[in-house]
């Protein structure tokens, strides 16, 4: 690993480009934490607790280094139709993961298709020499437009699924079945709301350098 101070504790490359956009030096350190072992119908609530469990698995191997780390997890929560948009509909909602495979993504766009749902992404950091950690989340409401059998067909065969929760890329050409995007930003949608992460690292010490 390199002397970097920050650290993302994930293997997006979605993430990284957005850490690079920023004008960000940072060194890459994937958690192997599963995500199957936290179990949660709040969306909110879920997507904090597996962002603080994957940046509690990376910073175990930093204890103690002059290290911050940053770590993200985003889902997707499908409210009941009746549902006004900016509305806390946790107890109402459906939460997408990624798609295990084209079945699944396709009932998932099916699942989207017209409908307006909560794309949330939970944030961890955590400064490893002292242990101090901070969590925080971003919420965007996203309304898709009805999307025609076809589409869907096409889009299950164009593998942008693949590791996106919800199973879509608005960062690619899934971004043609979006018709609006309330509350956090597309950045959130993509899977980290950069902003809010610095923030966040603010919190626990991390002070941004010039490169």
């Amino acid at each position: 690993m390199s002397s970097a101070e920050l650290v993302l504790a994930s293997a997006s490359p979605r993430r990284r480009e957005l850490l690079l956009a920023a004008g960000l030096k940072f060194e890459v350190c994937p958690s192997d934490f599963d995500e199957a072992l936290v179990s949660e119908p709040d969306p909110d609530v879920l997507a904090r607790e597996l962002a603080r469990s994957k940046a509690q698995t990376v910073a175990r191997e930093l204890e103690g280094q002059p290290r911050w780390l940053l770590a993200a997890d985003t889902v997707v929560a499908l409210c009941a139709p009746s549902t006004p948009v900016g509305e806390d509909a946790a107890g109402a909602s459906r939460i997408l993961g990624k798609p295990a495979d084209e079945s699944e993504a396709r009932g998932m766009l099916r699942a989207l298709s017209g409908s307006h749902h909560r794309v949330i992404t939970g944030l961890c950091a955590i400064d490893c020499a002292t242990g101090d950690c901070a969590l925080d989340s971003e919420c965007t409401w996203v309304s898709m437009r009805a999307i025609e059998p076809s589409e869907v067909e096409d889009y299950v065969a164009s593998g942008e699924w693949r590791d996106k929760a919800g199973g879509y890329a608005i960062q690619e050409s899934a971004d043609r079945f979006v018709n609006a995007l309330e509350g956090g930003g597309f950045d959130n949608v993509v899977g980290l709301p950069v902003e809010r992460a610095l923030g966040l690292l603010a919190r626990v010490g991390w002070a941004r350098r010039p490169l």
